[in-house]
């Protein structure tokens, strides 16, 4: 296993210091889940965690980014976001049907309560953060 250098943007810290304590459990539950996943998969060497669109973003070398939020109109839910035009969330759909409840293309929405599948959603994370590399793959490689 390699070393991951992460490059963190100060205002992710404050802005998942924003988020209600619940909340803020989760989201920093799926960062937890990305840096791991990044950590674990041959060739990321460096992945930068900014903020696009005011959310926490993630981002390797020929990877997708990865978003992650919670809204207050929705405040029942959480999200991890996907660049909408890329192949991503349509194969987790047809790789792991009802496993995650999905919002169209962009994103894999949960609810405050769920049990989060953690090894289906590494591989879901996984192909995000190696996007342009398999994305030629049949079903992304899933």
């Amino acid at each position: 296993m390699t070393s991951l250098k992460i490059n963190t943007n100060p205002q992710v810290v404050t802005k998942f210091d924003s988020y209600p304590p619940k909340v803020k459990t989760k989201l920093e539950r799926l960062r937890k889940l990305i840096l791991e996943t990044a950590l674990e998969t041959e060739g990321i060497t460096e992945i930068e965690e900014t903020l696009k669109w005011g959310e926490p973003s993630f981002l390797a070398k020929k990877g997708s980014t990865l978003r992650l939020d919670w809204k207050e109109k929705t405040p029942d839910q959480y999200a991890m976001y996907f660049k909408c035009t890329s192949k991503l969330v349509e194969t987790f759909k047809i790789v792991y049907g009802d496993t995650f409840n999905y919002e169209k293309t962009r994103a894999i929405i949960f609810e405050l309560d769920d049990k989060v599948s953690t090894k289906k959603l590494k591989k879901c994370i996984g192909a995000a953060l190696q996007y342009h590399q398999i994305k030629s793959l049949p079903k992304l490689g899933l």
